[in-house]
């Protein structure tokens, strides 16, 4: 196993080097973050909806079990805390700066992703007849057999956003982060049979699967728009968790890749370069060949 060198890279030491180093990771970040918030202006496609397709869209519209605000402090905040926890006692500037840079990726990918199939796809939410007709007053184009909506115009829009479910993504992204992250610090996978570590392990995506069941719960979303979220969430937190660090499996799993790449350079700098020159084969042939 690689040897593990305890507070020799800190913040205070090589916060900047390392955040220079990822300067352009850090501008594209922005980037994601600014068209995630300008899709939330998109109007969304406005799906045909039928007054025969009403009969699976007529539950009850009531406010959300998780609200959308306690979403990023579930995927994102918690994981900062156990981020700086482990930084506290290892002082790994590499393993802190690579967690916060890889989960906030995963989460802002998943929202984007999901985002614009939100509002290619302008799928119904199973409460939309209330979203649309909140006295319970259906109206129907004669012609074109379509809703012709008089509710709220922003509880409107939002109805056409089912699929897929963006508390979903957000929380498996953040979340299975965590979990990939926790089972390299734990070695939850080392082959010693200590499987009490899994619940640990296990515990973060439990709560975001919990966060999908009440996203159906809620009669916000279909059971497919929660599956998709999930997918999509866990593919993204694994895409970029493994930019960062190893697999978990691995013996070396427990760290970034930055780390080991730095013990390889010091270790290579630290190896002492031979004074004395072998001779080559033409200069060997020379002695042979030389008169005594």
């Amino acid at each position: 196993m690689t040897e593990i060198l305890l507070g020799t890279h800190t913040i205070k030491s090589h916060g900047v080097k390392v955040v220079k180093a990822h300067i352009h990771n850090w501008l594209i970040l922005v980037i994601l973050v600014v068209i995630d918030g300008l899709l939330n202006y998109v109007e969304p496609f406005h799906r045909f909806v039928g007054q025969e397709m009403m009969t699976d869209l007529k539950f009850p519209f009531h406010e959300n079990t998780v609200p959308v605000l306690v979403v990023p402090v579930i995927a994102v905040l918690v994981p900062f805390i156990i981020f700086g926890v482990y930084y506290y006692l290892r002082k790994d500037i590499y393993d802190f700066h690579h967690a916060i840079l890889g989960i906030l990726y995963s989460v802002l990918l998943s929202g984007v992703i999901t985002d614009s199939i939100k509002d290619a796809v302008g799928r119904p939410r199973p409460n939309f007849f209330f979203r649309c007709f909140p006295d319970g007053k259906a109206v129907f184009d004669q012609v074109t057999g379509d809703v012709i909506c008089h509710g709220d115009a922003k509880i409107v829009k939002e109805g056409y956003k089912s699929f897929p479910s963006g508390h979903t993504s957000w929380s498996f992204a953040g979340l299975c982060f965590l979990s990939l992250y926790l089972s390299g610090k734990l070695r939850a996978f080392n082959r010693g049979g200590n499987v009490s570590k899994l619940c640990i392990v296990i515990f973060p995506v439990l709560a975001a699967v919990l966060v999908g069941i009440s996203r159906v719960d809620d009669y916000w979303h279909h059971w497919t728009d929660v599956f998709a979220g999930a997918l999509i969430g866990t593919s993204m937190a694994a895409f970029c968790y493994l930019q960062f660090f190893p697999c978990p499996h691995y013996e070396d799993g427990w760290a970034p890749h930055a780390y080991f790449k730095m013990i390889a350079e010091r270790q290579s700098d630290e190896s002492p370069e031979s004074t004395v020159r072998s001779p080559s084969k033409n200069e060997s042939n020379d002695i042979e060949t030389q008169p005594m």
